[in-house]
């Protein structure tokens, strides 16, 4: 993609910036060779993996470790991977249409995910040569499967807090590791574990390469857990396990560094699986209100169920539309870095690390669209959806993990604000200049323009609008709470969706407005309804989330004027979210699949 005149964005400047149509990535324009990629990944799945479910989640012995074997064989696994290295060295976008491909592959999905996420990418990113060489090859073919050991029984969420420790031995020629690790997905048959441990008396983690060679690791036995069955998930030991000081990764105490900008990774990853999934499982709603029939009519034909199809069809293009988005300006950043001399390695994860807020953003509102969507799924399917020979049972619990991996969504919205804030503090995002824009704004008679009937005008209007809210309510919360709000976890909650469905129905409005340009206005009916219907919840959770958070620490005066001002901010012309969603559901179940 020729990213020559684009303009190039900072990682949370969406909230404070008007991007153009032109500066965004769609899913429509990947490249034949990237569609020829998602076409294996399908066949593989459809192959592989759909007809051994059931064997899959029995974890019948073998079978996962060959599964991650024949991906490799087909180069499913090296798509990140540098061709030096044997893979095919794609670019971010590939790797999350990979991700998302595969999301509907159950717990292979995440097998997968873990192996060729944080099990690989520490080692690509911040391994030295001689340590890309010897594992990076073979992690990417599936010779070798990889694991990540950072959650501990006390340290989840607040992963620097581990315990376990890492001390150099009486020769000096390896750190011996103690410590127990725990929820650690493939640690049944992994050959490499990414291990975090404090050495001595550290304030951080260190990161470390272990091989299950090594000895001194033992296993308890496999979790027994809600969904996700077929992955192997257990707490691993380390007794004395003597790790070659050539195998620590990176730097002594860069373990936390590593663990972080990883998540990240992880975080944008599972958005891009969570819409995979997300659509095999309308696929099948679809399909079974095609073949149901009650009262002599298929319920396809019912309003009721019309209402279900779309709505899920409408998170998920809007979810998709904003991972795609910030997958390419991942890929613009890592461009720019290295076109300005930087190590490609170090390129990676700073062109990441720049849209953190983002992945954060993703992560939370791609696992939430997925749980929407397996649970209306679940109803259009009726009783035959609470029966586990249907397969919405399996859909709906392997769902429910998405929002506890890679940081809880209550952990990830609080990061949303406060990493925007914390950029704002050191000058690289300026929130402060157009918050107290806004709070003047406030002050003065409304300027409503010249009236603009042209498509996406009210569109692009309502967005201006909504970053005016967000910036009011966040800008008014920094003022009056000051330290305190770090600790008002409920205010940053409110904030954090405020400023989340900004950038979600921003994107699902610039992808639908490159459609239209590409092919035209009546071409793309189904998705200026989908876009349309996706603001209005968009604007009402916007006024209530900012009533919620003005409510709880404006007062007087202060607040009846920001009230008025969110009131104002929040306002949008009648719109028939029926006849839209009939309009999108005919299309759908005309299509019999997810078809946008």
């Amino acid at each position: 993609m020729d990213t020559t005149d684009k303009k190039t964005i900072k990682g949370g400047e969406f909230l404070i910036s008007e991007t153009q149509y032109q500066d965004v990535f769609i899913p429509e324009e990947f490249d034949e060779e990237q569609v020829m990629i998602a076409q294996t990944c399908r066949d593989f799945l459809i192959a592989e993996v759909f007809p051994n479910l059931d064997r899959i989640d029995a974890q019948e012995e073998g079978l996962m470790q060959s599964l991650l074997e024949k991906a490799g064989e087909l180069g499913i696994l090296g798509v990140s991977i540098p061709e030096e290295f044997g893979g095919f060295g794609k670019n971010f976008n590939t790797s999350m249409l990979v991700a998302d491909i595969i999301g509907a592959g159950h717990s292979f999905a995440v097998a997968l995910s873990a192996h060729t996420g944080i099990g690989t990418l520490p080692i690509l990113y911040y391994g030295n040569q001689e340590q890309k060489a010897k594992y990076i090859p073979k992690l990417g073919t599936g010779e070798w499967k990889a694991s990540y050991c950072l959650t501990e029984p006390n340290a989840g969420s607040d992963a620097n807090s581990g315990r376990t420790k890492a001390k150099l031995s009486e020769d000096g020629k390896h750190y011996i590791i103690n410590g127990q690790k725990m929820w650690i997905t493939n640690g049944g048959f992994a050959d490499i574990f990414i291990v975090f441990a404090k050495i001595d008396d550290d304030k951080n983690l260190t990161a470390f390469i272990v091989e299950r060679d090594f000895g001194g690791i033992t296993m308890n036995p496999e979790e027994h857990k809600m969904g996700i069955k077929g992955s192997s998930t257990r707490q691993v030991f380390f007794n004395d396990c003597r790790v070659p000081l050539e195998n620590m990764l990176s730097e002594r105490e860069n373990g936390f560094k590593i663990a972080v900008n990883i998540l990240n990774i992880g975080r944008i990853k599972l958005a891009a699986a969570a819409i995979g999934a997300s659509k095999k499982v309308i696929d099948h709603a679809i399909n079974y209100s095609n073949e149901r029939v009650q009262f002599e009519r298929m319920i396809s034909k019912y309003g009721a169920i019309r209402h279900k199809l779309a709505e899920m069809a409408t998170k998920v293009y809007a979810v998709e539309s904003a991972s795609y988005r910030a997958g390419q300006n991942i890929d613009d950043a890592y461009d720019a870095l290295v076109a300005g001399g930087m190590d490609a390695s170090k390129a990676k994860l700073k062109s990441t690390e720049q849209f953190a807020v983002e992945c954060a953003i993703l992560k939370v509102w791609g696992s939430e669209a997925l749980d929407y969507v397996v649970d209306e799924g679940v109803q259009v399917y009726g009783g035959m959806g609470f029966s586990a020979d249907a397969p919405m049972d399996r859909a709906y619990r392997d769902a429910r993990i998405n929002r506890i991996f890679e940081g809880t969504n209550e952990i990830n919205r609080l990061l949303t604000v406060d990493m925007m804030l914390k950029r704002a503090m050191k000058g690289e995002l300026d929130l402060m200049t157009p918050a107290t824009a806004v709070a003047s704004e406030l002050m003065s008679i409304p300027d409503f323009g010249e009236p603009d009937d042209t498509l996406f005008a009210a569109e692009k209007k309502i967005i201006q609008n909504l970053k005016k809210a967000t910036l009011m309510v966040a800008g008014s919360a920094v003022q009056k709470l000051m330290m305190s709000l770090s600790k008002e976890q409920e205010i940053l909650m409110n904030i954090a969706d405020m400023a989340s469905y900004v950038y979600v129905a921003e994107s699902a409005m610039l992808r639908t407005e490159k459609l239209v340009s590409l092919r035209g206005e009546e071409a793309c009916a189904g998705q200026l309804n989908m876009m349309r219907i996706y603001f209005v919840e968009a604007i009402d959770a916007v006024a209530k989330a900012g009533k919620e958070a003005l409510w709880a620490f404006a007062e007087g005066d202060e607040l009846r004027m920001m009230l008025v001002g969110l009131r104002r901010f929040t306002k949008m012309e009648p719109f028939n979210v029926k006849a839209a969603r009939q309009e999108v559901a005919q299309q759908l179940i005309a299509a019999n699949r997810y078809c946008y």
